[in-house]
């Protein structure tokens, strides 16, 4: 090979380099412009319940994260959510089941990372009401009935569980036998009083909210959720028919497509 010939591979090598160099970034700095998705679950269930959706938002390159939430209080599950949050650099979008959803009502407070609110078969309380008094606004709860004996807590109070013979009717009707099963022995409690503890804000009214339910929810009315989705004037309400109160579990397809439908809204 000629000098000249050597001289102008080594130009060509070098420019293609360069090119790699600032490419490199370009391509980085795509990939993080997707929001994290941050999941809350609610009573009785643990984060094990977004299993389904979880791969499907991350197969679409979403950096997903399910928090832990103690079930202890709204005021203090949320304050631990908030600080999680905190943690996340960038757009989030934020999820939650059941009580989950008054958790992220307001743990979002102020937050201005927070660009979007999914309610999954969850409570949306307005400032003062209290997940209890949301479900009993319209009939069609049976939970009550469903709970068992109470668990007195050493410090006062009680934990809350549901009975595990009625927990496949009452909470997963529609997931398999043996995996409702499951879910009844590893539920995790939520206290008497955090689902009175009354919400203190309300940052749907600030961030625009997403819901999905189901139509055969036995935990929280349809009506309420309707309700509460108008409320909050909702981008999007996806009413399943004849699904329970885990769609999560049971549509996790219908479930990561809102949270995505969300999310596409999250860096415009």
């Amino acid at each position: 090979m000629s000098g000249r010939s050597r001289f102008l591979g080594v130009l060509a090598l070098s420019a293609a380099t360069a090119l790699a160099v600032v490419a490199t970034p370009a391509v980085a700095a795509q990939k993080q412009t997707k929001p994290t998705i941050v999941l809350v679950h609610g009573a009785f269930a643990d984060s094990s319940s977004w299993n389904g959706v979880i791969p499907m938002l991350q197969a679409q390159g979403y950096p997903v994260v399910a928090v832990p939430n103690e079930l202890r209080s709204v005021k203090g599950d949320a304050a631990e959510v908030a600080a999680a949050l905190k943690s996340i650099t960038g757009p989030i979008v934020l999820v939650g089941h059941s009580y989950g959803g008054s958790v992220i009502s307001n743990a979002a407070e102020g937050n201005p990372n927070v660009k979007a609110l999914v309610y999954v078969s969850a409570f949306a309380p307005e400032a003062g009401e209290s997940a209890a008094a949301l479900s009993a606004k319209f009939p069609g709860s049976t939970l009550g009935p469903a709970l068992a004996k109470p668990v007195a807590l050493p410090g006062g109070g009680n934990d809350l569980f549901i009975d595990q013979a009625k927990f496949h009717d009452q909470f997963a009707a529609d997931v398999p036998a043996a995996q409702a099963a499951l879910m009844a022995v590893g539920q995790r409690p939520i206290t008497e009083a955090a689902l009175n503890d009354p919400s203190a804000n309300a940052a749907w009214k600030n961030i625009p909210s997403w819901f999905i339910y189901g139509t055969a929810d036995k935990n929280i009315p349809p009506q309420a959720h309707a309700f509460m989705a108008q409320r909050a004037g909702s981008k999007e309400t996806v009413a399943v028919d004849g699904a329970s109160h885990v769609v999560m579990i049971s549509h996790p397809d219908q479930v990561a497509k809102i949270i995505q439908n969300a999310a596409a809204t999250a860096t415009q």
